[in-house]
């Protein structure tokens, strides 16, 4: 996908599409839930770009404690987030944001949690630097950040074999969900896997592993892990000690 620019209508497509281009989707989901502890009493969580609201749902809904503060740059992907809530919205605090921007970056209080899913990507190296440092200072103590994300491969045979595994996966997925292709072939029609891409894309700014391990190590994230990794996508975590 390579807008210049996210859009709503860029909003419109990845909800349309992510079920079938997010790798192995629900157990993503899981994952990420899964480093999340129970807090002792009422706490507070962050989903930086919520997109649809499902990890935001699935948080309200495992942690019956939790209040989630859902960010996002699309006012169509707050409004959404906020249906897929349901009875939990009461629980749900919803607001726009810029991801560059450093003004939300300061909760109303210590967080238990923060997570993103495939937004993170969208800033340079010193931008997702800066992030880390930024939300390593608004977690309380024991408080997790799990990133779920796009990455860069580090040589041109690692980039063709993250190409060709999202493309298989997101086939599949279409294959299971619809018994059509059709979901696949509008994903390869819009351009939407990265990987397959000719040049530098100007939305799209994906780090190594490698670099992002450190740089969440050398904010002074502990335990810092990587858990899952398919089709150029990974699931790290770091603790605030």
């Amino acid at each position: 996908m390579s807008d210049p620019v996210w859009t709503e209508d860029t909003s419109a497509a990845f909800r349309d599409l992510a079920h079938y281009a997010v790798p192995e989707r629900e157990l993503q989901v899981e994952t990420i839930l899964s480093l999340i502890p129970q807090p002792d009493g009422a706490a507070l969580a962050m989903d930086i770009c919520c997109g649809a609201g499902g990890l935001t749902a699935a948080m309200l809904e495992r942690i019956p404690t939790l209040r989630v503060l859902a960010l996002d740059g699309s006012q169509s992907m707050l409004e959404t987030t906020r249906t897929a809530a349901g009875r939990d919205a009461e629980r749900l605090d919803a607001a726009l944001i810029d991801i560059a921007d450093t003004a939300w970056r300061t909760p109303p209080e210590p967080l238990h949690a923060v997570v993103s899913s495939l937004a993170i990507h969208h800033l340079d190296g010193p931008g997702k630097q800066r992030l880390f440092a930024d939300i390593h200072a608004a977690l309380k103590p024991g408080g997790v950040f799990v990133m779920a994300d796009l990455v860069e491969p580090v040589t041109a045979a690692g980039r063709r074999i993250a190409g060709d595994a999202w493309d298989a996966e997101t086939r599949r997925r279409a294959l299971d969900t619809d018994g059509t292709l059709g979901g696949y072939e509008r994903f390869v029609a819009e351009d939407w896997n990265y990987y397959r891409l000719p040049g530098p894309d100007p939305l799209d700014k994906p780090s190594s592993v490698t670099d992002l391990l450190d740089w969440l190590r050398g904010t002074g994230f502990q335990g810092v892990d990587l858990h899952w990794m398919k089709a150029g996508h990974v699931i790290m975590s770091g603790v605030r000690g």
